[in-house]
């Protein structure tokens, strides 16, 4: 047991770190998305596809009781992106989240892994 507590504790919280995977309205049409996401000790905090047109996470609720996320941002055009999902395989670096994802009038699903 004391084996596996410092590794767990140098992943830190098991949301930081960078996260790809897609989402989309049909099992065809999907858009590749990218999350980068940072625990500052009191909050996780993020970006969603980092880069010149970057999206800054605008909130973060995680259960630690049932492992759900939910992730919300903003577009620059104040399309709202609301991510909820199941945080899965928690002893994996590789952890993923999948679930549902709507931006705008848009649902789908999307599933995300940790890099």
């Amino acid at each position: 047991m004391a084996i596996c507590a410092p590794v767990f504790s140098q992943q830190g919280h098991p949301l930081t770190g960078t996260w790809s995977g897609d989402w989309g309205a049909t099992s065809t049409q999907r858009n590749q998305v990218t999350f980068v996401l940072n625990w500052d000790g009191k909050n996780v905090t993020g970006l969603v596809n980092p880069g010149p047109d970057s999206i800054p996470i605008t909130s973060v609720f995680v259960d630690p009781a049932t492992w759900t996320v939910r992730i919300e941002a903003d577009t620059k055009n104040k399309m709202h992106i609301s991510a909820e999902g199941k945080l899965e395989d928690l002893g994996s670096y590789h952890r993923t989240i999948k679930g549902t994802w709507t931006q705008g009038p848009t649902k789908g699903d999307f599933k995300i892994t940790r890099d």
